[in-house]
């Protein structure tokens, strides 16, 4: 069981985490005043070195837990679990977009285009939010919808072209997120259609009440309905993948479209359904940003790099729902605590992006952390003592 453990892929995305944090360890002390200046008497007092290392290092990560988990130096319960929640509303899109990358991954397709995808959904969903007069409830689901079904077209254009053209899905996902930008600049700078009336900036109006996702633990947290959907999309996407025969031709596909097309199963819609699906999750992404995060209005920016950290997610999960869900959770509490560290200790925030860089440097590379922390190969067969061979002497 421990060989099993020892050689799986869920071990190497822990211990990528694992050396990310200890190289961010390194990169903050050597960033440290503290550290630098206890450095230049290094040889006189060699401890007061080490104790500003440890000071450094430890003052950060504690600084990310309580900006991140928990914060302690709260008086009551319910402000110090502030922390969680906005780990959590920050992973929501992050979990809704990674699992649009993950299942696009298990199907063999590379979606790099969710900024994009994004951007199309959150212009669909906020122009429903603010341009219409519905019932409370009724008006957030028609939002909802337009904004999935908007990210499932867009990235449609990428899978009908893949499967009729054989038009790589790449460069087309990459040339329909500048598409997509500069369609939806040209749509906040013009009076009529996105942009708020009256206003010269490039900003649509306010979402109205009756669109936006109600708050999940009351007005004093941030997190909203839209965790709750995106928990909703892990199940729908692990019953799709695991219980469904939708999902068995996705794998068939993804491990190998010849195969699959001599078993009888239509690669070309596959490719099709998949890319739809995967515009939809990351579509739900965008409408939690515009029906969750920013109902004041947003701007071109409002996919915030969401749909290229959602690759980092994918991959940190293994592109598995479960996986995704943590992996998302994990990049949300990067997000809350960095700042966290930031105000506190004084962290650079780039630190915290190296280190999500570092994570997928390791993840890419599982030979290096296998050789780092000396694990089995996998399929590699367990050493076996050599058996101890005896002469029988015959008697005399």
């Amino acid at each position: 069981m421990l060989r099993e453990i020892a050689t799986g892929n869920a071990i190497i995305s822990v211990l990528a985490v694992v050396l990310a944090l200890i190289v961010g360890a390194i990169m903050i002390a050597f960033t440290d005043e503290r550290v630098q200046s206890a450095a230049g008497y290094f040889f006189a007092r060699p401890g007061d070195t080490f104790v500003a290392i440890w000071d450094s290092v430890s003052g950060a990560y504690a600084a990310f837990f309580q900006g991140s988990i928990y914060n302690f130096r709260r008086p009551e319960f319910a402000s110090g679990i502030r922390p969680l929640t906005e780990t959590l509303t920050f992973a929501t899109p992050l979990i809704a977009a990674g699992l649009g990358v993950g299942l696009a991954f298990r199907v063999g397709m590379f979606n790099i285009g969710g900024r994009g995808q994004m951007l199309m959904a959150s212009a669909a969903a906020g122009w429903v939010a603010f341009s219409f007069d519905l019932p409370w409830g009724i008006h957030m689901i028609v939002a909802l919808v337009a904004g999935l079904i908007a990210g499932a077209l867009w990235a449609g254009i990428a899978g009908l072209l893949k499967a009729r053209t054989g038009a790589h899905e790449v460069i087309v996902t990459i040339m329909l997120n500048y598409v997509a930008l500069y369609l939806i600049t040209w749509m906040l700078r013009t009076p009529g259609l996105l942009q708020a009336p009256g206003s010269n900036n490039p900003k649509t109006p306010p979402m109205k009440d009756t669109a936006v996702f109600p708050d999940l633990l009351g007005p004093q947290y941030n997190l909203h309905f839209g965790f709750v959907l995106a928990i909703a999309a892990v199940v729908l996407v692990w019953w799709i993948l695991d219980r469904s025969s939708l999902g068995f031709q996705f794998r068939a596909v993804g491990e190998n479209p010849n195969a699959a097309r001599v078993a009888g199963i239509n690669v070309k819609s596959m490719y099709l359904y998949a890319m739809l699906i995967s515009g939809a999750l990351v579509g739900l992404a965008g409408v939690s940003q515009v029906l969750g995060t920013v109902t004041t209005g947003f701007s071109s920016g409002i996919d915030a790099g969401i749909g290229f950290d959602a690759i980092t997610v994918a991959l940190l999960g293994r592109s598995t729902p479960w996986g995704i869900l943590a992996a998302g959770i994990l990049f949300g509490a990067f997000k809350a605590g960095g700042f966290s560290m930031q105000a506190a200790e004084g962290v650079p925030i780039d630190i915290v992006l190296v280190v999500q860089s570092l994570i997928v440097l390791f993840i890419a590379a599982p030979p290096l952390v296998r050789s780092i922390f000396r694990l089995p190969a996998p399929g590699s067969a367990p050493r076996r003592p050599r058996p101890i061979v005896t002469k029988e002497v015959e008697a005399k």
